[in-house]
């Protein structure tokens, strides 16, 4: 069999940076702002898939009694046919959906003693 190169993944989007700087221009904070949204993605989407995988937990510790469960194995296929979490999070911050807020810096005064 010959090994033929395939293209890349219909997963892999390029971007543009100036769209990700957003209105600040900042690329550092926005994926920055990106990757937190992500994570809260992934933990919402994580705690979905657990408690629907847990309604077909078995109370049996038998290994002869386990079985495979279809409904469980579509439920996990589901899952991973879903979009990665980091991808939708930069959908929702180019359409600007993402809310973030960038605290002002604190001014410390100096003591006068210092000098």
């Amino acid at each position: 069999m010959k090994n033929t190169p395939t293209g890349p993944s219909s997963s892999i989007i390029t971007r543009n940076v100036v769209d990700l700087a957003g209105d600040n221009g900042n690329v550092y904070e926005a994926i920055s702002v990106i990757s937190k949204r992500a994570n809260q993605l992934s933990l919402k989407l994580k705690e979905e898939l657990n408690e629907r995988l847990a309604e077909f937990a078995s109370t049996v510790d038998n290994l002869e009694e386990v079985f495979e469960n279809r409904e469980q194995i579509e439920v996990s296929k589901q899952y991973e046919r879903m979009p990665k979490p980091t991808s939708l999070a930069i959908e929702e911050f180019i359409q600007g959906k993402v809310y973030f807020e960038t605290p002002e810096p604190e001014i410390v005064p100096i003591p006068r003693d210092l000098f």
